[in-house]
């Protein structure tokens, strides 16, 4: 029973630090654009690579 007292102000603190993480990440733009990461790879790469080589 006394784990009780270490566990929840643990989880509380746990807690705490994802809540920050998540309004941070909302702060710093992480979820602007979500639909053109996915799209991306559909795109053409018309650019030579860069060794030089035609593969």
């Amino acid at each position: 029973m006394s784990i009780l007292y270490v566990l929840i102000p643990l989880a509380l603190l746990i807690l705490g630090g994802a809540v920050w993480a998540f309004f941070w990440a909302v702060g710093n733009g992480q979820f602007d654009d979500l639909d053109t990461p996915a799209v991306r790879i559909l795109l053409d790469d018309d650019r030579a690579p860069k060794d030089g080589t035609d593969e």
